[in-house]
């Protein structure tokens, strides 16, 4: 969910290149979702986010080459590339450790609140405005997820909270991808994320390592590559479309992870969560309305 600024008016064949990028890649990262919680039986969540981004270096080699070479990769800023890595690790090991243990849509539904952090926190740590109504839109769409969380109540589930910190993570991560497209190009946010976030779980790998048996490794490779290859489609779906027309096409995602988790776990998400899903997801796209309103009336 990066909405990245577009300083072009795209034409009709431009949007659908943009719509049908996002919808390729909501549905390779729901695969990923599936195969990561799948693996998770056997597997320690850092080890697979390990190898997720060993094996995501293969298609972000072909990235690089095809966006100039190493030229590309020149960058005045190797401690935030360093910092946006490790917050990227955090967010996927703490959602592939919340996701061991719960239904897969739920889970998703739950991350989709990582809109609602970045908003929230885009005041205080990028000093930009978000107007009354946006908070409005941010406390309604926290209040989804609570009905989803249900704390206190006997449906609670303690493993919602990883998911909870992934999404605070991840919009971390974000906001400090708003700071590095200054001067950073994308090709170089992608490679050098994929090779930090792989060397922060290097430490971690002499006590959890477990060498992945039988055909496992396909699975581990399909993490990498389908993963890598989805965010390349993020980016170049909002390249060639504006963010609020991709960004209600990032909750398909809702609709795979329920046919995934049916098919391979028969997974049937309560009605609290769907109810709590639907208020996240209308919070999201009011405030996605509202921003590009804003810069609309920037750019007028």
């Amino acid at each position: 969910m990066t909405h990245e600024p577009s300083s072009i008016a795209p034409g009709k064949d431009r949007l659908g290149v943009g719509i049908a990028s996002i919808l390729l890649a909501v549905l390779f990262f729901a695969i990923v979702d599936a195969t990561a919680k799948w693996l998770g039986r056997d597997y320690e969540p850092a080890q697979i986010v390990f190898l997720r981004y060993v094996f995501g270096l293969l298609p972000v080699v072909a990235f690089v080459w095809r966006g100039g070479g190493l030229s590309a990769l020149r960058t005045r800023r190797p401690g935030l590339h360093a910092l946006r890595a490790l917050l990227v690790f955090v967010a996927l090991f703490t959602f592939f450790s919340g996701l061991r243990r719960m239904p897969l849509a739920e889970a998703i539904a739950i991350a989709f609140t990582a809109p609602l952090f970045i908003t929230a926190l885009s005041a205080p740590l990028l000093a930009e405005p978000v107007g009354v109504r946006r908070w409005a839109a941010v406390l309604i769409g926290f209040m989804g997820a609570l009905v989803m969380v249900r704390p206190g109540a006997a449906g609670f589930r303690v493993e919602a909270l990883w998911i909870l910190a992934a999404a605070l993570s991840f919009a971390l991560a974000m906001l400090l991808t708003r700071r590095m497209t200054r001067s950073e190009t994308n090709v170089a946010m992608l490679a050098y994320t994929t090779l930090g976030a792989g060397l922060a779980g290097l430490p971690l790998m002499p006590f959890l390592w477990r060498a992945p048996a039988g055909g496992d490794i396909w699975l581990f490779g399909l993490i990498g590559l389908v993963g890598g290859t989805a965010a390349y489609f993020v980016i170049a779906a909002y390249r060639n479309a504006p963010a609020a027309v991709v960004a209600p096409f990032e909750y398909t995602a809702l609709v795979w992870g329920a046919i995934l988790g049916w098919i391979l776990w028969r997974e049937q998400p309560e009605p609290l969560v769907w109810t709590g899903a639907a208020i996240i997801m209308l919070s999201g796209l009011y405030i996605t309305h509202r921003e590009a309103m804003r810069a609309a009336r920037a750019g007028a």
